[in-house]
């Protein structure tokens, strides 16, 4: 069984944070996933992974505030390099 990595973004300075989880993100294989911590609302993230990451992740929120966020984020299967511009 697989560790799932934890991502606890809430000493990370914030100039840091985003790189970090897209670092995090494409070093991953389809089907893995991390769980991220932060101390705010990632929706600022998630708008961002929608923006540049177009159908390579899901994205689930397990817990919503108000001191503490935490989101799973997986890569999906078959998400290769496809920006997702085709449709296809």
């Amino acid at each position: 069984m697989m560790t799932e990595t934890v991502l606890d973004l809430r000493a990370t300075p914030p100039q840091e944070r985003h790189p970090t989880v897209f670092g995090t993100f494409d070093h991953l294989k389809a089907g893995e996933s991390f769980t991220l911590v932060n101390d705010h609302d990632p929706m600022p993230l998630h708008l961002q992974f929608d923006m540049n990451r177009t159908g390579t992740f899901e994205w689930l929120t397990l817990e919503k505030g108000p001191e503490v966020w935490r989101v799973r984020v997986s890569k999906v299967e078959g998400s290769g390099n496809c920006c997702g511009g085709c449709g296809g």
